[in-house]
């Protein structure tokens, strides 16, 4: 994978680099079964886990950030996430192999999520990436999260390279907002924790792919368009 027009790939986390579901729903099951609950099946809750916190308390428990408990609810699924958030969470089949063929290719890589830094920094670590990603933004590094960009601009700053030189890689619409403001080419990734009813094929990203087998011919796309485009003959 020879890539003339990019220097980096920025990968979204949740849904995207790793399948960080069965410790979500996991998280908020533990919580459902505190309270007399039967657990609720993985299919159901994995597609609410690209809004976090907030996601699985509504799917799970209900819960709304209007409701009175909702901050206490809030901060007790986050500890109880953060206690279980390595138990079965896994990069994606292929994802390692992927990444290590982005390094071999002189391309550099790294994350930006919404998951908050204190979670997925130690995520990161635990999952022992080679080699280990350039970057890791959180959803509170920047002091605003995606779909702002400034995330995104903060981890060009990191990995010292130009917005214009990076692809971004999501599975939400969030994610290819952000990517497209920041002046990222962006790739949607249909295999990842997208909600009922919502069109991957509406966020106009660039290009959408179903697998992580079809990431590095997409990126060799986006870079033969680039060039084309740069060169147009």
């Amino acid at each position: 994978m020879k890539l003339q027009a990019f220097d980096a790939v920025l990968f979204d986390l949740d849904g995207t680099l790793l399948d960080t579901a069965p410790d979500l729903a996991g998280a908020i099951n533990d919580m459902r079964a505190e309270r007399g609950l039967d657990a609720m099946p993985l299919t159901e809750l994995a597609p609410m886990c690209s809004f976090g916190g907030r996601g699985m308390l509504g799917k799970g428990l209900g819960l709304t950030p209007d409701d009175a408990d909702y901050r206490a609810s809030y901060d007790l699924f986050i500890e109880t996430y953060r206690q279980r958030m390595t138990r079965d969470t896994q990069p994606f089949d292929g994802m390692r192999e992927f990444v290590r063929q982005l390094a071999d290719s002189g391309l550099a890589w790294g994350v930006v999520t919404n998951k908050m830094e204190a979670l997925a920094l130690p995520l990161m670590d635990h999952m022992n990436f080679d080699p280990p990603p350039g970057c890791v933004i959180g959803g509170d590094s920047a002091g605003v999260a995606k779909p702002d960009p400034a995330p995104m601009y903060l981890a060009c700053e990191r990995i010292g390279i130009e917005p214009a030189r990076c692809v971004y890689i999501g599975d939400s619409d969030r994610d290819i907002e952000a990517g497209r403001v920041a002046g990222m080419a962006t790739i949607g990734v249909s295999y990842g924790y997208i909600p009922p009813g919502d069109d991957i094929h509406g966020w106009q990203a660039d290009v959408v792919i179903d697998t992580v087998a079809g990431l590095a011919a997409a990126l060799e796309q986006l870079d033969a368009q680039a060039i084309a485009g740069a060169h147009p003959t």
